[in-house]
């Protein structure tokens, strides 16, 4: 029985990989590239059975870890704010980010420094989108407007893991299970030229974030300027993986429904409180894992396409409604733990909000209306018809679909309601081109692709109407076009 298994596994992987080359788009090369896993015995068999398990539990706190880690080369660091006083650029090699906001990140550690104060500012000569996570980015509550705070603006306070003491006044309490985490926040624009940016920069330097300890005393907050910096913290499918798995369970705590996870991981090596130094073998086979568990992951982002969220379009809300749920109501049912989706969903994005669709709405396409996946070297248009039903903004981007981020070194990523000069059509409807060459006459309405690449779309709505939620309003297919 155990040769049998040892063998099956493989051949297993190896059809997984089969199916997923004739739809997969190309990814970067990874030590395990070109071979198959053969095991010696049963003990390499469960290395790497376990290491392909661990990246699918971990990803969303790897996730968060590279960031930090892309904070700590950006000359920033815990209980700090991040922020991108321009809008971001390729440099910026995060996982599906907007290039149409004023991004501000504040990264905490209540561990040494006890609880700690985020003031948000009242919507008044801005607004901010955003949320409060825990270290594995599951949102706690989301502020702004379409948050705890109603666009009042407040005082939040993120607590550390089982605190006890009285809550003083004017404070919204924000109870993490975690030391680490981080808030991601999006000053929206009030208009896409050069004020507009200069506008929402000043309201997003009215965010603070200090140690409640130091209230009342005039406290500083220390604001990391990223803006220019290559930012990178794509998901690494290689060791790397899991030198960064291990941080992540020594510099935390564990969750009372993760501790299954501790002999899986030791057995791999990672053991809080010990070094992570396995030998040469173990290594290869965690090469070999992270590389299948990355077929996996592709394989199982396409299946999100499958139900779409206009009926007979490709274009799909990439989360089961388990998940969402779920992160509503804090991970707390006992019989529901939907680590597959999450370790999918922090492939190709990061954050989550409390109450999706309350703030912004997202969908996303990977396929023309044929069914084909985008390649950079073809032609493209979609039809945004007009009256999109919304209080803010609507925009389309392209990301390299090998990376799920900006495609290096361009410097037009989307096209937006805000973006200076587009061209409406007569009814107020706006068409979109996306190709290596922007039509004639409509470069306005055009964002570049790579030629020698594949792309993939996020269509955001932010401040959605009801309405939308209706369909009544519907977002078309993107059509290849000569």
């Amino acid at each position: 029985m155990n040769r049998l298994l040892i063998f099956a596994f493989p051949l297993l992987v190896m059809a997984c990989k089969e199916k997923a080359s004739k739809t997969e788009t190309p990814v970067a090369v990874t030590a395990a590239d070109n071979k198959t896993f053969r095991a010696a015995n049963m003990r390499e068999q469960m290395i790497y059975s376990r290491a392909i398990e661990a990246a699918n539990w971990g990803m969303s706190a790897v996730n968060f870890d590279l960031m930090v880690q892309a904070t700590k080369r950006a000359g920033g660091d815990y209980n700090q704010i991040v922020i991108w006083p321009r809008l971001l650029d390729w440099k910026n090699q995060t996982i599906t980010p907007n290039p149409d906001v004023i991004y501000v990140m504040p990264f905490v550690n209540t561990k040494d420094a006890g609880p700690m104060v985020l003031e948000i500012p009242p919507a008044d000569t801005g607004t901010v989108v955003g949320s409060i996570m825990d270290r594995w980015q599951m949102a706690i509550d989301d502020v702004g407007p379409a948050g705890l705070d109603k666009g009042k603006g407040g005082k939040y306070l993120i607590l550390p893991p089982g605190y006890k003491e009285k809550i003083p006044a004017g404070y919204i309490p924000m109870q993490s299970g975690t030391y680490l985490g981080y808030s991601l926040l999006r000053v929206v624009l009030k208009s896409g030229d050069e004020k507009g940016v200069a506008n929402a920069v000043g309201y997003a330097k009215r965010i603070q974030l200090y140690p409640l300890s130091q209230a009342g005393k005039s406290p500083k907050t220390i604001w990391v300027d990223a803006s220019g910096k290559e930012y990178n913290s794509l998901i690494p499918y290689d060791f790397n993986f899991y030198e960064s798995l291990n941080r992540v369970v020594q510099d935390d705590i564990w969750l009372t429904k993760d501790q299954a996870m501790i002999d899986p991981l030791k057995y791999i090596g990672i053991e809080k409180g010990k070094p992570f130094n396995p030998d040469a073998r173990t290594k290869e086979i965690l090469g070999y894992a992270i590389g299948d568990a990355k077929t996996w992951f592709r394989d199982r982002f396409e299946d999100l396409f499958k139900k779409p969220f206009y009926e007979g379009t490709n274009w799909s809300f990439p989360v089961t409604e388990e998940f969402g749920v779920d992160v509503k109501a804090g991970f707390t049912d006992p019989n529901s733990y939907p680590i597959d989706m999450r370790g999918i969903l922090y492939t190709f994005i990061f954050f989550s909000a409390k109450h999706v669709g309350e703030g912004q709405f997202y969908l996303m396409a990977i396929a023309d209306k044929d069914k084909q996946p985008f390649k950079g070297n073809e032609n493209y248009r979609l039809h945004v018809p007009a009256n999109v039903p919304i209080r803010q903004y609507w925009s389309i981007t392209v990301y390299d679909a090998a990376t799920h981020a900006f495609i290096r070194n361009f410097d037009r990523f989307n096209r937006s309601s805000q973006s200076a000069g587009i061209q409406k059509n007569a009814d107020g409807s706006v068409d979109v081109y996306f190709g290596p060459k922007a039509p004639e006459g409509k470069e306005a309405n055009w964002v570049p692709t790579d030629a020698n690449g594949t792309f993939e779309l996020m269509a955001r709505f932010y401040g959605p109407d009801k309405s939308f939620f209706t369909k009544t309003w519907k977002l078309g297919d993107v059509e290849k076009v000569k």
